[in-house]
């Protein structure tokens, strides 16, 4: 059902309406699913992936039938792992068991979790898991090592971070905590899938050489989910935030939602988004080694979001009062632009780059380092697709000089053309007189008068000169009408 609301909107930005339609209409995908292959066990699947992801269901639908399954399960998979984590009504001493031994349920037909608290959003996923399990052990056996693989470190390092949470409120203090907790929640999901890329053949081997580079593809998103819900997480009182972070802004976490502490809580995310935007560089160097469309399209449309999340973040005080994401125009519009190549996706993120370097304040503590942060970014797209190419500096000086000569042709062509121009012109004035001097002349020899023409010519000309030829006959006294009034 379309809001009201979303009716304004759009009628005042017909721009985002359009990229929308475009999106819906001509969008292509790569690869299409098959469902009339699919075994029911298998539609459960996607039917659930749906349900627990928004964003990434649609992309991860149009992967390579090589990848379809195993990296939906592989969703599934974490998303499990991640439904428990987040679930506070689960005691830790239960929680921690079920995390460290989650791999082992793969292994277990019919296997589900059924205590989960109601309103939890994907109890449903867990309560039917027993179709994930099935379709696990029908991928190929090195998918399955993987995702079992990331599913034990995965599911250890959250263990870790319940128990430290349950002594400490901050169990996020250090920066170095913070990255670590991205790490086990998002890292690990970037390596296991680096590794189902290589093993498909769809990435170049060179990336599991880098884990720097896989890394930062999965922390540069959960930062950027953990700048945006700040105020749900707060709400759930739940803290994220490293206190390294917030503690140089402000004396307690709550102040940051107050508003007499308005600067101080833009100058706490700024440095937030200063912290994510130093994995962007190693983002776009991750893509350039991507070998097949789809798989590029999976990667590439989350990092996009991603930046253009964070430049609406970026010094936007509603983030502390609501929950704040862009637009659907503005997504389709990015989803459009990061699906062609990585040329037009380092185009997006310049293009936000830019705008977050515009909103940078010097009274910011941090304003020199966002700039610098912002430049490396901009300087490493540069590295790859330089704005001004030897080539196209060498041809638009050929353009220069062929425009130069043109001109110069034509200002010689204009100087001749105008005495030309004069010289037909005398030319045809003497023609015409020629002419007329021939005309004169028979109707001379035809016996024309022209002495008498001249004297009426020139008795017509003195009655102008004079105004005679102006008076009426009521001014010499004659009247118009029998009755001496005049006509009407």
């Amino acid at each position: 059902m379309v809001k009201a609301s979303e009716v304004v909107f759009y009628l005042f930005h017909p721009q985002q309406l359009r990229s929308i339609i475009q999106w819906k209409v001509w969008h292509n995908p790569v690869h299409e699913r098959d469902e009339s292959k699919e075994t029911e066990s298998t539609k459960q699947c996607f039917k659930y992936l749906k349900m627990t992801s928004r964003s990434f269901s649609a992309v991860i639908q149009e992967l390579h039938p090589e990848l379809l399954l195993p990296v939906t399960l592989f969703y599934l998979v974490l998303r499990g792992l991640d439904t428990i984590e987040d679930d506070t009504s689960i005691p830790v001493q239960k929680k921690e068991l079920v995390l460290r031994n989650f791999d082992e349920v793969l292994d277990i037909d019919g296997w589900t979790y059924t205590e989960n608290r109601p309103e939890e959003k994907d109890r449903e996923l867990m309560l039917n898991y027993g179709c994930v399990v099935e379709e696990f052990k029908k991928i190929k056996p090195a998918y399955q090592v993987i995702i079992k693989d990331i599913a034990k470190r995965m599911g250890n390092g959250m263990a870790d971070y319940c128990v430290k949470s349950e002594n400490n409120d901050f169990a996020v203090v250090t920066c170095a905590e913070y990255d670590q907790y991205c790490y086990y929640v998002a890292g690990l999901v970037g390596e296991g899938l680096t590794r189902m890329f290589v093993e498909s053949k769809f990435g170049n081997p060179v990336l599991l050489d880098r884990p720097n580079l896989h890394n930062s593809m999965g922390i540069f998103l959960q930062k950027t989910n953990i700048i945006r819900d700040v105020r749900e997480d707060f709400d759930d009182r739940r803290i994220f935030w490293p206190k390294e972070i917030w503690s140089r802004h402000v004396d307690e976490f709550e102040d940051l939602f107050k508003p007499e502490y308005q600067e101080q809580a833009l100058n706490c995310s700024a440095e937030m988004v200063l912290n994510a935007l130093n994995h962007a560089d190693e983002c776009i160097f991750y893509m350039a080694g991507l070998r097949e469309q789809s798989v590029f399209n999976f990667c590439a449309i989350p990092q996009t979001m991603a930046i253009a999340t964070l430049d609406l973040c970026f010094r936007n005080y509603s983030m502390f009062q609501r929950n704040i994401k862009i637009t659907k125009g503005e997504a389709c519009q990015i989803m459009i632009e990061s699906t062609q190549n990585l040329q037009a996706a380092c185009d997006v993120f310049r293009r936000h780059i830019h705008s977050i370097r515009k909103k940078n304040r010097p009274q910011d503590p941090n304003f020199l380092k966002i700039s610098i942060a912002c430049g490396k970014v901009e300087q490493f797209i540069e590295s790859i697709f330089p704005s001004q190419k030897v080539e196209d500096v060498l041809a638009r000086n050929k353009a220069d000089e062929a425009r130069a000569e043109l001109a110069k042709r034509e200002k010689e062509a204009g100087s001749a053309g105008a005495k030309d121009t004069l010289a037909l012109l005398g030319a045809v004035v003497l023609m015409l007189l020629f002419i007329a001097s021939i005309m004169v002349g028979v109707a001379w020899l035809m016996g024309a008068r022209f002495d008498v023409a001249f004297e009426e010519l020139k008795k017509s000309w003195g009655q102008i000169l004079t105004g005679d030829v102006f008076k009426g006959p009521s001014q010499n006294g004659t009247s118009t009408g029998t009755d001496g009034h005049s006509e009407l």
